[in-house]
């Protein structure tokens, strides 16, 4: 597909609506290398990826009816990793560049407009783009497996596919969702994020959730909904309190065989009604785990995409101009689009690489910023033995990194935390 511009795919569509001055869906994928990188090799690579990854080499620009990407006609340049983790993407910017690909000494970043893509289509990205810069700085020869690809070839159709289109149901499901309990605090000034950073031995973790019959990422949703609802009882009567739950991404690449490197992850809110009664840990283990594997199935997932895709083949919003879809789109999100959790866990779990990259990479994290109308977000990455627990906020307040990796620690899981700030 030599496409000069490419359409947005169907989850992408709703990102460029809202966009504010103060807030753009992006996320990052980082790796630290064992050596200081070399700038000049790092910037070869990137430059060389361009062909076999066309679809991250775009710009923004807003049509008459839809935004839609447009093949960059200027270089990503690799840039200086000096300030807090994904800073504001304004509209200038993405008119020039959707990708950002950042350096610090052994560490580079790559940072994505989430129109782009998701979670698992940037570490496609940024895996490939490390293995090319470890041939061109030591001459060794990366195997073409897992995440790597073959930058010879022609870019697959099924990569650069809207997945959502061809798995979409018949009937949509319902979006109708109880609003959740929020977080609250102080807002930082000129936008900047508190990261800190919970490293665990991923052996540990694995242990704590298989004593308990669930996954790691239910384990982990739990003890955050555990920790909100400390949070929540704190702060109001039971009475007057609102459901607690966790929003968690879920890869339907592995429901339907995808291979596309677009957006194909739909989101799960899960969780407990502290209203109800009080709940152990392992209640909410196992409560967040079946309603996990409930939902997560092709069916269920079907009549979630179906609900996506259906409103924009209506010809009422086909016909609209963009200014009005922007205005509905923008009521739709902030009636459901993130009303119905209270914070989200992303969990790439973990990357398969190639023995001969790894040796070579000391660190890998995956890093989603605060959403538009909460100020906490969680992403996990496993990489080298250890699990890397990130926890971002746009507010002063740190009360609930405190309650949940201390809670963590009680349950035997030995935590080291770091912080971009003193």
């Amino acid at each position: 597909m030599q496409n000069n511009w490419y359409r947005l795919d169907t989850a992408a569509l709703i990102f460029p609506a809202i966009t504010r001055r103060d807030w753009s869906n992006a996320f990052r994928v980082s790796a630290c290398l064992k050596d200081e990188v070399d700038p000049a090799l790092l910037q070869q690579a990137v430059d060389e990826l361009r062909a076999r990854f066309p679809s991250y080499y775009v710009t923004l620009h807003r049509g008459a009816f839809w935004y839609y990407l447009e093949q960059s006609r200027q270089p990503v340049r690799v840039r200086s990793d000096y300030a807090y983790p994904l800073t504001f993407m304004s509209s200038r910017e993405l008119r020039r560049n959707c990708l950002r690909v950042l350096l610090y000494k052994n560490r580079v970043a790559a940072e994505f407009f989430h129109a782009l893509t998701d979670g698992y289509g940037g570490s496609v990205y940024l895996c490939n783009l490390i293995a090319r810069y470890l041939e061109l700085k030591e001459g060794v020869s990366i195997p073409r497996e897992g995440l790597i690809r073959d930058l010879g070839e022609t870019p697959p159709e099924e990569e650069l596919e809207d997945s959502f289109l061809k798995h979409a149901a018949e009937v949509a499901a319902g979006r109708k969702e109880a609003s959740s309990y929020r977080l609250h605090g102080s807002r930082e000034e000129r936008g900047f994020k508190t990261l800190t950073t919970g490293v665990v031995e991923t052996q540990a973790l694995l242990d704590a959730a298989h004593r308990r019959g669930v996954t790691v990422t239910a384990l982990l949703a739990a003890v955050m909904a555990e920790s909100i609802i400390a949070m929540q009882n704190a702060e109001r009567p039971r009475r007057r309190q609102r459901p607690v739950k966790i929003t968690v991404p879920v890869d339907l690449r592995r429901l339907y065989g995808s291979r596309t490197l677009r957006n194909f992850s739909l989101v799960l809110n899960v969780g407990a009604d502290p209203r109800y009664g009080d709940y152990t840990l392992e209640e909410l283990c196992r409560s967040i785990y079946h309603q996990l594997c409930a939902s997560a199935t092709p069916q269920n997932m079907a009549g979630m995409i179906a609900a996506n895709v259906q409103p924009q083949q209506l010809m009422p919003l086909r016909i609209a101009p963009v200014f009005v879809k922007n205005l509905v789109m923008d009521a739709v999100y902030r009636r459901s689009g993130e009303s119905g959790g209270s914070l989200n866990i992303s969990n790439l779990t973990s990357l398969p690489l190639p023995e001969a990259m790894c040796r070579r990479i000391e660190r890998m994290e995956f890093i989603i910023g605060p959403q538009r109308s909460y100020p906490n977000n969680c992403s996990v990455l496993s990489f080298g033995g250890r699990t890397y627990i990130n926890m971002i906020r746009n507010i002063r307040e740190s009360e609930l990194e405190r309650r949940f990796f201390s809670r963590l620690v009680e349950l035997g899981i030995a935590v080291e935390i770091e912080c971009n700030r003193s």
